[in-house]
């Protein structure tokens, strides 16, 4: 074995290809197919989207698990542990599963360069394979037609979700970001949209290449109680008979990637689990709206980046106002849409604290970002890191306040990292 420590394999990773980022599925398929990935026993999920993957992914695993159905969730970025992203039965798979599957796709490229995020997702087939599980479902990790996961032909395709985000990739024009999404779908296969207001190059790639065409606002669709307490769903069988589950508890996950599982579930030939209500009381996902109790002070945990998400949690926070203060804490990358952004919270948050993220090079400045609010008419305070910003914050906050803090992965992982031994 090249190495037997996972820290090790991942340093290695990282400077393997000559780029971090390769679009492009000719090599990773290659190596897929010496390894006698492409033709899985198991039902595959394949899921693009904006936002809300993962929240898609994690209620698909949950509602496998409700079944007794055997599970493998493959997800990415990770926020504290690399072995996060490749999950069997709802648990992280051990270091030493990880290093065996990398050895044997070391050992199957040959002089194949892949990319750290093409070695994880072959990993994750490959394990998943060897397990034996009964469904795979594989998150996206950018954009979708030239993404790693795609070289699986996935029975379901969901998109969740359309927005500009990595521009630098899938550029800015929001109709070629929605045809490269839907790439994940296929001909004779169902493909599902979550996003309502989803481009018309969406729906026009699923047609033209012959996919069974699922869409929110048409035979799936979701209505809140006027009390926001509730919602009723509505899907569609692999029949076309329509389905409906009425008054379900609201899930702490975005509802449309929420729903989005369910029919993909339905999809695959399964039933509705008739747990669905506590199943869906007790959906979570870290650093999505997460709320950690750290030494008496409220925290709420979100890695939204870009200008959707951002609304999503200013939604959030808004239907759930505290008694005192909302602070807000920001470590950001410089390509992302930072006014955007901060644009969508600016109405929740009362007082600002940006900071470095300084071992991070894509990372803005916290000068950078102070800047950026000062132009929306905001004062934000300085710190070095997110932890010397969750030290002075938890000096000054009091019991009804909160703290609120998102921007990006690498942020949450850095705040999560600090407040674990919190109670």
């Amino acid at each position: 074995m090249r190495y037997t420590e996972l820290s090790d394999w991942l340093r290695w990773q990282e400077g393997l290809h000559s780029s971090e980022i390769d679009m492009g599925l000719e090599r990773v398929r290659a190596v897929a197919e010496k390894m006698g990935l492409l033709q899985p026993k198991a039902r595959v999920i394949s899921v693009a989207g904006t936002n809300g993957k993962g929240s898609c992914v994690a209620t698909l695993e949950a509602l496998c698990l409700s079944q007794g159905l055997t599970v493998g969730a493959f997800t990415s970025p990770h926020l504290l542990r690399y072995n996060e992203r490749i999950r069997v039965n709802g648990q992280e798979v051990a270091d030493s599963c990880i290093c065996e599957s990398f050895e044997r796709i070391d050992q199957a490229r040959g002089g194949i360069s892949l990319t750290y995020f093409e070695f994880g997702t072959l990993a994750a087939i490959d394990i998943f394979q060897q397990k034996g599980v009964d469904v795979m479902a594989l998150e996206v990790g950018l954009g979708g037609r030239l993404d790693a996961v795609n070289i699986m032909d996935a029975d379901v395709a969901i998109v969740t979700s359309i927005a500009l985000d990595h521009q630098d990739w899938l550029g800015s024009d929001i109709g070629v970001i929605g045809h490269e999404k839907a790439g994940i779908y296929r001909s004779d296969r169902w493909a599902i949209c979550a996003d309502p207001q989803a481009p018309a190059t969406v729906a026009d790639y699923a047609h033209d290449i012959g996919a069974y065409w699922v869409s929110m606002g048409m035979s799936l669709n979701v209505t809140v109680a006027d009390s926001g307490e509730q919602w009723d769903w509505q899907g569609v069988t692999e029949e076309g008979e329509l389905l409906h589950c009425s008054e379900l508890p609201l899930p702490q996950l975005p509802l449309p990637s929420v729903a989005a599982a369910l029919q993909g579930f339905v999809l695959l030939g399964e039933r509705i689990p008739g747990s669905l209500s506590s199943l869906l009381t007790s959906l979570r996902l870290s650093g999505r709206a997460q709320k950690v109790v750290y030494n008496g002070g409220h925290y709420l945990l979100d890695v939204a980046h870009n200008p959707a998400a951002a609304e999503l949690l200013a939604g959030r926070l808004a239907a759930n106002p505290c008694e005192g203060v909302t602070y807000g804490l920001v470590a950001m990358m410089k390509d992302k849409d930072r006014l955007g952004v901060f644009s969508a919270l600016t109405s929740e948050v009362w007082q600002w604290h940006v900071t470095d993220l300084s071992d991070n090079p894509r990372a803005a400045s916290s000068a950078l970002l102070q800047d950026d609010l000062r132009q929306l008419g905001c004062d934000a305070e300085v710190h070095p890191s997110v932890t010397a910003a969750l030290t002075q914050l938890a000096s000054r906050i009091g019991p009804t306040d909160r703290v609120v803090i998102m921007g990006s992965f690498f942020t949450v992982a850095e705040a999560l990292s600090v407040l674990a031994g919190g109670a």
